[in-house]
């Protein structure tokens, strides 16, 4: 196969990936080639073409397909996702004044009509089920999303029909650190803690993961209680502006609403480092429009987008 195609990994891109890909167990057959399969997927997150129309140079469409599949159920995605992020904060290069967002997506009509099935894990070959070394600090597996439906895949119906909602977190730098799809009606500040709490970069070497930004920026949407005494019990700095109804609430109380919080307008403007990076997600026309029946798969297909983000930024 030729390399250098648009879109392909680089051979310095390769070359970063190599090491942490999963690697067959010789029970199950041998994977086919890696790199082959990889640009295949990231074609179709870059293009949102059919399955069944890749170029054949990608290989057998339906080997590129299940490999994605599996690879976003069993977690592959988010390990190579927060394997290149420790390989960064190994030498300072996240900006750790994060901020948080969501962004609506409209899901096409081919998204509609998964199967309302209990689903069970998948038969993994190789990789991540072998326990290779060195891997254990990585995201753990997890079991394929329950039954069918709307709402059990990250589905939301509204007046203009299906929507999801993408919550996320971003670094300084506009890249994605977290990411969690729920369906489009969730209101954002309910996935505020959620999408702090997948922030988890591992260390090279001995150590616990990173968990901890230096401080959170966020809009009105996750201005309430809850979210605020979350970041108080963290430590964690917040700039969020106050919403009105909260500020004339705490006014009428006089003394017993207590002081008003801290807001710094400079960090403030810095939140539009998430804004960007959804923009760069959002390149992605697989991202952009969920075609993905399955809510893990489609995780999956941002988290590729992601990886890609962070490979070449």
């Amino acid at each position: 196969m030729g390399r250098g195609e648009r879109g392909d990994l680089s051979d310095a891109e390769w070359e970063r990936l190599r090491p942490l890909l999963p690697v067959s167990n010789g029970r199950c057959g041998r994977w086919r080639d890696h790199r082959q399969v990889i640009d295949g997927i990231l074609h179709r997150v870059r293009t949102g073409v059919h399955w069944r129309d890749l170029p054949e140079r990608f290989g057998p469409w339906k080997t590129v397909y299940e490999r994605h599949r599996l690879w976003s159920a069993d977690g592959t995605w988010e390990r190579l996702l927060q394997q290149v992020q420790a390989e960064a904060d190994a030498v300072g290069d996240i900006d750790w004044d994060i901020s948080v967002d969501s962004t609506i997506v409209r899901a096409h009509q081919h998204a509609a009509g998964a199967r309302n099935r209990s689903a069970t894990s998948p038969c993994l070959k190789g990789g991540w089920a072998d326990r290779t070394p060195g891997r254990d600090a990585m995201a753990r597996p997890r079991r394929l999303s329950g039954g069918g439906g709307a709402g059990g895949e990250g589905l939301g119906r509204s007046r203009g029909g299906f929507t999801t909602k993408l919550h996320l977190s971003a670094d300084g730098h506009c890249r994605p650190l977290s990411l969690i799809v729920t369906p489009g009606q969730r209101a954002d500040c309910t996935q505020f803690e959620a999408v702090l709490e997948k922030v988890r970069i591992p260390r090279i070497g001995p150590g616990r993961p990173r968990k901890t930004p230096h401080s959170v920026a966020a809009d009105r949407a996750y201005s309430n209680g809850p979210g605020r005494a979350y970041l108080r019990r963290r430590g964690i700095r917040h700039t969020i502006p106050e919403k009105t109804d909260s500020q004339a609430a705490r006014l009428r109380k006089g003394s017993r609403g207590g002081r008003p919080p801290g807001f710094d307008e400079d960090r403030y403007k810095k939140r539009n480092t998430v804004e960007r990076a959804i923009n760069k997600l959002k390149h992605a026309r697989a991202v952009a429009t969920r075609y993905d029946k399955r809510g893990y798969v489609y995780l999956g297909t941002v988290t590729a987008a992601a990886l890609v983000i962070w490979l070449r930024t």
